[in-house]
């Protein structure tokens, strides 16, 4: 198992990015992240390149199809799959979502939770299943939504119960935050203040589209804009720094652009390097 520092910045590993990723420089990215669900039995020309990928720098994993907080019974065989991926390729970070993605077949969209304490129960469960066949801890992601379901609770305090409830650690995507706090009329510095930092394992940042001054899309298909460096800039400040990803998706520019915004993360990361890092949640 590769445990990524602190201060590392890393790249999405994208097969439209492939030809890139396989020339760039070892230096260029700290870390790359895959999709398991994604190349879980691939082989050829795909397969080939990942192993190289995997041989050059370490990888994280971040899940897409578990649905931990639908209906039907965890996928099994998927997540057998997963902790065998995971040994494989030394994966020392392994994240999922905070949503559900399957009702009688894959929606292929990650739908939000309602904000209940019955929703609180089922998806701590399951998580904790997750962690039980995986034989890892795991973080969840604060995900990004448009219309919000029952919220007997404040999204905040629906995260904060689930984290604990379930014993896990939370990637804190930094543009759902501010996303959603656009959207949904909260106070994203507010929403920061009351993060538990002793569980935040890692960021993502990412690009969205402005729809509206009151509507913002999280598409992953452009580059990271002003107010969200600046609300990165300030978990760092307040929890101090953690592996950082830039996600992209699709409209891929010429890698040194995207390398710029990763070389961006790692000066970031150095400016608030003397920042104390909270003890994590289960030492």
């Amino acid at each position: 198992m590769r445990t990524l520092p602190s201060l590392s910045a890393g790249l999405g590993l994208r097969r439209g990015l492939l030809p890139s990723l396989l020339a760039m420089d070892d230096a260029a990215v700290d870390f790359l992240e895959v999709a398991p669900d994604n190349w879980i039995g691939v082989g050829g020309q795909f397969g080939d390149a990942l192993s190289e990928l995997s041989a050059r720098f370490p990888l994280s994993c971040h899940g897409l199809s578990l649905s931990l907080g639908g209906s039907a019974p965890l996928d099994m065989d998927l997540l057998r799959a997963t902790r065998q991926f995971n040994d494989r390729h030394g994966i020392g970070l392994y994240s999922e979502h905070l949503s559900y993605c399957a009702d009688d077949g894959h929606l292929y969209d990650l739908m939000p939770i309602p904000f209940t304490d019955e929703a609180i129960g089922h998806v701590a469960a399951r998580i904790r299943q997750v962690q039980d066949v995986l034989g890892r801890r795991i973080a969840v992601e604060n995900v990004s939504y448009y219309a919000a379901p029952y919220q007997a609770l404040a999204e905040i305090d629906f995260i904060r119960a689930v984290l604990d409830e379930a014993d896990c650690d939370l990637l804190l995507d930094v543009n759902n935050l501010y996303v959603n706090a656009i959207n949904h009329g909260y106070d994203a510095q507010a929403f920061l203040a009351r993060l538990p930092g002793e569980r935040i394992a890692s960021y993502h940042i990412a690009g969205h589209f402005d729809e509206a001054a009151d509507l913002k899309v999280d598409t992953h298909g452009a580059p990271v804009k002003a107010d969200v460096w600046s609300l990165l800039d300030s978990a760092y400040r307040r929890f101090g720094v953690r592996p950082t990803l830039l996600e992209r998706d699709f409209n891929f520019p010429p890698l040194p652009e995207l390398l710029a915004e990763t070389d961006r993360i790692r000066a970031m990361q150095t400016s608030h390097a003397d920042v104390a890092q909270p003890e994590p949640a289960h030492a």
